[in-house]
């Protein structure tokens, strides 16, 4: 009996910590002494960019991690080859040492601003809607500055793949052409007619924004209905895109699409280092890779005669260089210049309220 009693014991030892190291917390412990060797390694290398402890990650499970990486690598294949490839091979324009859309159209502030994809692998829903938000006030000359929402198109588009398991960025560009978009901000904005369901909290322990969920979020359901304080009914609005194509891969024709129309969405391989990048030319040097993920391309310019994209990610403002970061250019860094999608705004021929959202009356 003593035997049969020990033997028990230490089974149910054993369970206990099988279950204790599959934890959240055990499994971020991990991460996150992974992540302390892979910044003193990449600091120590003295290449051309920074790593440090970036809070957003502190504690969160890995399997979160990949499932926040949203671009699925499966692409729906008949989506993907609908769209044509730009190029602007034959288009003479001089290309600046450096670009920042930020300060090319002051007047849409959509461009400067990093929204929180939270934990859901919507990153493909988000490069989509932001760049689409900031090419409307762009061709509109900053009349129409509407926050496009990433829910509708997260919870809607189901040929775009999988809601908050991940979805194929050519796909969402495709969706907003055929079926529109509706507005929505962020989860603290709260406007528009479809606002993200997420909160954006601290990927760590001692934050100001509340903890995280140890699990990826469910996709939220399509409701073609607007939050009851919007007084916009849903298909009235509904921002259209005339038509949506894939750039050239050549970073000459990047750099054209970029001055003449805005920003655009990208995707690339991340691997484990980027989640540790503070600042200065992202290159990949150590570390496995978590997936595909998409984010929104601003810019380039050059950095200690290193030429560099500017980006904005998803990730709030904690990540990174305040939410953006740069990455090598010219070689295709992590796939980079390989999956550039973009399109164009299909204005209404008569005025519509969009018009006139930004107007302050005397």
């Amino acid at each position: 009996m003593v035997c049969r009693a020990v033997i028990l014991t230490l089974g149910l030892w054993l369970v206990i910590v099988q279950t204790s190291a599959n934890s959240p917390r055990s499994n971020g412990r991990f991460l996150y002494h992974r992540m302390h060797k892979i910044i003193d390694y990449i600091n120590n290398l003295n290449t051309t960019w920074k790593a440090d402890r970036n809070s957003y990650f502190d504690e969160v499970p890995y399997h979160v991690i990949r499932g926040m990486m949203g671009v699925a690598r499966h692409y729906a294949i008949e989506e993907h080859e609908t769209l044509t490839t730009k190029t602007y091979r034959h288009l003479a324009m001089t290309i600046p040492e450096s670009f920042d859309a930020r300060e090319q159209w002051p007047n849409c502030p959509t461009i400067g601003e990093i929204r929180d994809q939270s934990n859901c692998g919507s990153c493909w829903a988000f490069g989509a809607v932001e760049a689409i938000s900031d090419r409307i006030c762009i061709a509109t000359n900053g009349r129409q500055k509407p926050h496009i929402s990433a829910t509708d198109l997260l919870s809607c588009c189901k040929q775009c793949g999988f809601g908050c398991n991940g979805g194929f960025p050519p796909a969402a560009w495709s969706f907003w052409v055929k079926s529109g978009l509706v507005t929505g901000g962020t989860y603290t904005q709260h406007d528009g007619c479809r606002p993200y369901p997420f909160a954006p909290c601290d990927h760590h322990m001692n934050g100001t924004l509340g903890p995280c969920s140890h699990d990826l979020e469910p996709t939220p359901a399509c409701k073609q209905s607007c939050q009851n304080s919007y007084k916009t009914p849903y298909k009235k609005d509904k921002y259209y895109g005339l038509r949506s194509y894939k750039v050239s891969s050549d970073p000459l024709d990047i750099q054209k699409e970029l001055i003449i129309n805005g920003p655009m969405e990208v995707a690339f391989e991340v691997y484990e280092d980027f989640l540790v990048y503070k600042e200065g030319v992202y290159q990949h040097k150590t570390g496995s890779s978590l997936g595909g993920h998409a984010v929104r391309l601003l810019g380039w310019g050059v950095e200690n005669e290193v030429p560099y994209w500017l980006l904005a990610n998803s990730w709030n403002t904690e990540w990174g260089d305040k939410g953006f970061f740069k990455i090598l250019r010219g070689s295709d860094e992590c796939g980079i210049e390989a999956e550039a999608v973009a399109g164009l705004y299909r204005q209404p021929k008569r005025p519509q309220a969009h018009d006139f959202q930004n107007i302050k009356m005397p």
